[in-house]
């Protein structure tokens, strides 16, 4: 095992080890609580299963949480220009291709998306502070891999692909779900089109696939940790979406799976 993950990985220092092990465990504890119906607090979920308290909840407009929640990171990658100018080949590719992951969804959230709720503001701030952390830690684990032998087997090529197709699939699909509704319409409705006709969430799909583009592209192991922590999460908030929608819908299909075409 571990002299696969010297072929595929830079090696790792114990600080990267460690907040690697954070990120897979804290995002998949939080994709586990979606499968169980503690959702967090946005979108279509803004309280459902939650429990009933006296405390106040505070929220935001959609649009103004979600670009709370993204700016930061766009602002960390961006900033990663700055503070590594010089660095090689592979770390341009990183730094770029994560800061227009970020300023792709800024887009979206201003020009694409049509919102109906809000979000609950105690589940915004993790949500921000998950992506910016991530964010940091992709990079900095790529600041601190440089002079090291390059892996065995090189991905970055291959990487800048996966993460071309992902995101285009992913910006292909968002603007479907966007004609779903006029400005003014606040209903849900059940998306059609693209590969909603096999699965509910294509969109993560092709968000998934981004970010293991960006992992491959990196090859280090804080990155590849992102990438299986985010995998986990948007599979447990798929596999709720699906439920949400064949308790809304009637007529839902029953053959359209959560996230992966006929599997899951």
């Amino acid at each position: 095992m571990e002299s696969v993950l010297t072929r595929l990985f830079f090696p790792a220092p114990l600080l990267i080890k460690a907040m690697s092990v954070v990120c897979v465990v804290s995002l998949g504890k939080v994709g586990l609580s979606e499968i169980r119906g503690k959702h967090m607090q946005y979108s279509k979920f803004l309280n459902i299963g939650e429990k009933k308290s006296n405390k106040k909840q505070i929220q935001v407009s959609s649009r103004t949480g979600m670009l709370i929640a993204y700016t930061p990171s766009f602002l960390a990658g961006a900033i990663s220009f700055g503070l590594f100018p010089n660095e090689d080949l592979r770390f341009l590719f990183v730094k770029s291709t994560l800061t227009f992951h970020f300023f792709k969804r800024i887009l979206e959230v201003l020009f694409i998306h049509r919102y109906s709720g809000g979000v609950d503001v105690e589940s915004l701030t993790p949500i921000t502070l998950s992506y910016f952390t991530s964010s940091v830690f992709v990079i900095y684990a790529q600041h601190l891999a440089q002079g090291l032998p390059e892996p065995a087997v090189d991905l970055k090529y291959p990487g800048i692909v996966l993460f071309l197709i992902g995101i285009t699939g992913n910006f292909y699909h968002h603007c479907l779900l966007s004609k779903l509704r006029s400005k003014n319409d606040k209903e849900y409705k059940v998306p059609k089109g693209g590969l909603f006709d096999l699965v509910i969430c294509p969109h993560y799909l092709f968000e998934i696939l981004g970010i293991l583009g960006i992992s491959l592209t990196a090859q280090t192991l804080y990155a590849f940790s992102f990438f299986i922590g985010s995998t986990l999460y948007l599979m447990g908030r798929s596999y709720a979406t699906r439920r949400w929608y064949l308790s809304q819908f009637k007529d839902f299909p029953q053959d359209v799976k959560a996230l992966i075409p006929f599997v899951f």
